[in-house]
């Protein structure tokens, strides 16, 4: 069409210029101006995952956006910008605007003009087309058809490609992707798209494990530590350390519980939390396992500090806000389960009972605040949308399960399944919040309520529909030797009677959760 109406380039950089430069009323209402994915793509230059990015488009919208991210792109819209452009190696954003500039009469538009590129141009694409992988967006491959013609010249398939696109893909781009054995990816936009991508990949980044020699250093200076009284300041001072690290990486995150979380927040939140936190756990693991006893004031020291930490907000939506005491959970979730690996009964039922500083009427004890959905933030909605969980029955219980099983070489060594021990800490947990109730309550509650009626609200894990690991737990945990351990650990609070009615609502808790979606 421009070439029918125009006959000088001069004359349809002329027409493009309105249709691209922004009037102030356009730029108020947000036209005209960087898209999501022009930021998202840009967000992706910075964090060093896209380097080159080659465009059809005569706009600055991606410079722009480059710029707004504190990058200053290499910019190549022409054959004298290529010949003293920076070079692709050395760039930090390599930006090739095939077609030109709107702002030069050069551009490239009409079918005769994009039917051949210069030869310079044809080398460039060579090479990134050979050297680099690539994503396709918003481009059919039915026009252009010295673009068409670099694509088909690389045959090598050394880096993949991904073609993201709208519905079928047109015969133009068919041919493409069957060249370079593409993967198509269905989007529903670039805007979604883009951002979604760099969603993703900064959730990766964030969740990405310590360097595991620092942590098997940290691990194995813990160990040492443990072996000698004598180590006993170098084990505090090793603890400080990184409890104060943990603490100055939690401010980093900062999240102050205000707002919704969409999907991809919510996950990045979490995944940075664990990052945070995994040194941390893993070290207090490895003292619940082998430590003598001098480990559990600094345990619960740190698990109050954060505590502390995370209610210095005090208002906000309340499951959000809850979210900010989940690195207390973790380092509670795999402190236990050190205890639990060890059979240390009495540490095991102190720290649980543990009290929190009171915040009104009732006591706040760890087992009452950090476990499962005793906790506030252990909704099944907000758990419900990490990564495979959508449809499980306890989500929380599931995703730490999966986690902890990643900590566990550091205190768990070989020869013992560690669901059964994940189940045997949920069981150990959920006795000590069972023991609060009042016994003539639960005796009352026995004689009036149906078989199926729970007898008391009690915060119960995977245990209860895992029946591999259920059945010989339950015979476990019943045998005369075990029980008399628990008892005599505090556990029930040394009744017997109390022992038994926590299995007759567990037995009742396990039919409930058959119906629970």
């Amino acid at each position: 069409m421009l070439e029918e109406i125009a006959s000088t380039p001069d004359e349809r950089r002329s027409i493009l210029h309105s249709y691209i430069e922004p009037t102030d009323e356009e730029r108020e209402q947000g036209k005209k101006v960087p898209t999501p994915a022009h930021h998202a793509i840009a967000a992706l230059v910075r964090a060093g995952f896209i380097r080159v990015i080659i465009t059809t488009n005569f706009d600055r919208l991606m410079e722009n956006a480059l710029r707004e991210q504190g990058i200053e792109p290499t910019v190549v819209a022409s054959e004298d910008a290529l010949k003293g452009a920076e070079p692709l190696t050395h760039s930090q954003c390599y930006l090739v605007k095939l077609h030109g500039d709107y702002k030069d009469a050069r551009i490239l538009n009409t079918d005769s003009e994009l039917s051949v590129y210069p030869a310079s141009y044809d080398r460039l694409l060579d090479r990134i087309f050979d050297e680099h992988g690539l994503i396709v967006c918003g481009w059919s491959g039915e026009w252009d058809r010295a673009l068409k013609a670099a694509f088909l010249r690389t045959h090598n398939r050394r880096y993949p490609v991904y073609w993201a696109l709208r519905g079928e893909a047109g015969e133009g781009a068919q041919a493409l992707i069957q060249h370079r054995a593409a993967k198509q990816v269905a989007i529903n936009g670039a805007d979604d798209f883009f951002k979604g991508l760099q969603q993703r990949v900064e959730t990766l980044t964030q969740s990405q494990r310590q360097n595991p020699l620092s942590m098997d250093l940290l691990i194995s200076s813990t160990k040492r530590y443990l072996s000698k009284p004598e180590y006993r300041i170098q084990l505090d001072d090793l603890f400080a350390d990184e409890s104060n690290r943990l603490m100055n990486q939690l401010d980093a995150i900062g999240y102050s519980g205000f707002g919704d979380l969409d999907q991809g927040q919510f996950r990045k939140l979490i995944a940075g939390y664990e990052s945070a936190v995994e040194p941390l756990a893993r070290m207090a693991s490895v003292m619940g396992r082998w430590a003598d006893g001098r480990d559990l004031p600094m345990v619960i020291g740190l698990v109050r500090s954060l505590d502390q930490h995370a209610s210095r907000y005090g208002s906000g939506t309340t499951h959000l806000l809850a979210l900010r005491h989940y690195p207390a959970v973790l380092i509670f979730t795999a402190y236990c389960l050190g205890l639990t690996r060890a059979e240390r009964w009495h540490d095991l039922h102190s720290f649980l009972s543990t009290e929190l500083p009171s915040r009104g009427a009732d006591a706040r004890t760890l087992v009452s605040e950090l476990f499962l959905d005793a906790w506030s933030g252990g909704e099944d909605r907000n758990w419900k949308q990490l990564e495979g969980l959508d449809n499980k029955k306890m989500p929380l219980s599931t995703h730490l399960l999966q986690l902890m099983t990643e900590w566990r070489k550091s205190f768990d060594g070989v020869g013992l399944q560690f669901p059964l021990l994940m189940g045997r800490f949920e069981m150990m947990a959920s006795l000590a919040y069972f023991e609060s109730e009042d016994l003539s309550h639960l005796e009352g509650a026995l004689v009036g309520y149906t078989n199926v009626e729970r007898l008391a609200f009690m915060p119960v894990g995977r245990v209860a529909f895992d029946f591999d690991v259920q059945r010989p737990l339950v015979q476990e945990l019943q045998s005369p030797s075990i029980r008399k351990s628990l008892l005599d650990a505090g556990f029930a609070q040394g009744s017997d009677r109390k022992f038994e009615l926590f299995f007759e609502n567990f037995s009742r808790y396990c039919q409930w959760v058959k119906w629970r979606r």
